[in-house]
């Protein structure tokens, strides 16, 4: 695992230690710091005790929270490094859940009314499309960008299905094909494309420029289009196929750049939109503060 240097995230007036993991882009945070704060505990081994606790109530219940939370060295008040029980966002509000405190109240109502949405999502998946389009508008994204983003999950969705008929698997051989879609047409990886931003867990396409959301557009209804003819069987197939849609967008990104046109921009979502959301306001929820739309990656 790829980790950055120990990082400290502050809720209110408390420190939370915290990893990012570059490769599975995702925070780790220490356990016993949030336990310190939902408990409003100060004395870190009276923390440390009710957590050793709670871990053998979980795993009396059968809890799956415990048997995958995971260790990592963190700079303890000593200044020394130590393992220390870490677990990632979904874990973490697994655990506030766990324990009865006022301060997790507003994340248990948070849980509970986005759990209530997807469920209304699965319903008439169009909800999620109108929530995405208002969430955009929030953010201060132009009428004419949030065109083309909600067109460029269309897209997707039409290369992905192809890939499903391939039998290519989500997850590792969706994210393989599309690295290997954006090297070609960009000339970087997901993982590179999002560093060149300065982005680390958003979403690549919330941060591309119309230009970028367009070739992206074009190297994904060319694929889409060549498979549909080529009907490849399996991964290595299909990959065939991705770098052919893709070299089509990248003659298209050759074309333009030769006549002058920037395509490649370091603008993330913070340039693009006019304005960016922060959880500063009260009465904002935390869904406001990163727009995260579902995508097959």
């Amino acid at each position: 695992m790829e980790n950055s240097n120990n990082k400290i995230q502050f809720f209110e007036d408390s420190k939370i230690r915290a990893l990012w993991d570059n490769n599975a882009e995702k925070w780790w945070f220490s356990v016993v710091d949030i336990v310190g704060v939902l408990t409003d505990q100060p004395d870190y081994t009276k923390v440390r005790n009710y957590w050793k606790w709670l871990k053998n109530k979980l795993l009396e219940e059968g809890s799956q929270l415990v048997s995958n939370t995971n260790q990592l060295k963190m700079l303890a008040a000593d200044g020394k490094m130590y393992l220390t029980d870490v677990a990632d966002t979904e874990q973490i509000l697994r655990l506030i859940q766990s324990i009865p405190s006022k301060k997790a109240e507003p994340f248990k109502l948070w849980l509970a009314k986005v759990g209530s949405e997807r469920i209304d999502e699965a319903i008439d998946p169009e909800l999620s499309i109108d929530r995405a389009i208002q969430n955009y508008r929030r953010l201060g994204y132009s009428e004419n960008w949030i065109n083309q983003r909600i067109k460029s999950i269309e897209v997707r969705k039409a290369l992905t299905d192809e890939w499903d008929k391939a039998g290519v698997k989500q997850g590792m051989e969706y994210a393989f094909l599309t690295d290997l879609m954006y090297k070609t047409w960009a000339g970087m990886n997901t993982r590179q494309y999002k560093n060149f931003k300065g982005l680390t867990k958003e979403n690549l396409r919330d941060n591309m420029t119309n230009v970028e959301l367009i070739l992206n557009m074009l190297a994904e209804a060319s694929a889409t289009e060549l498979s549909q003819k080529a009907e490849p069987q399996d991964l290595k197939e299909s990959a065939q196929v991705a770098v052919s849609g893709a070299e089509v967008a990248k003659d298209a990104r050759k074309s333009l750049e030769k006549r002058g046109g920037e395509v490649l921009s370091k603008k993330n979502a913070k340039q693009i939109g006019k304005r960016t959301l922060f959880l500063e306001n009260n009465n904002e929820t935390p869904t406001t503060k990163n727009l995260n739309i579902q995508e097959n990656n």
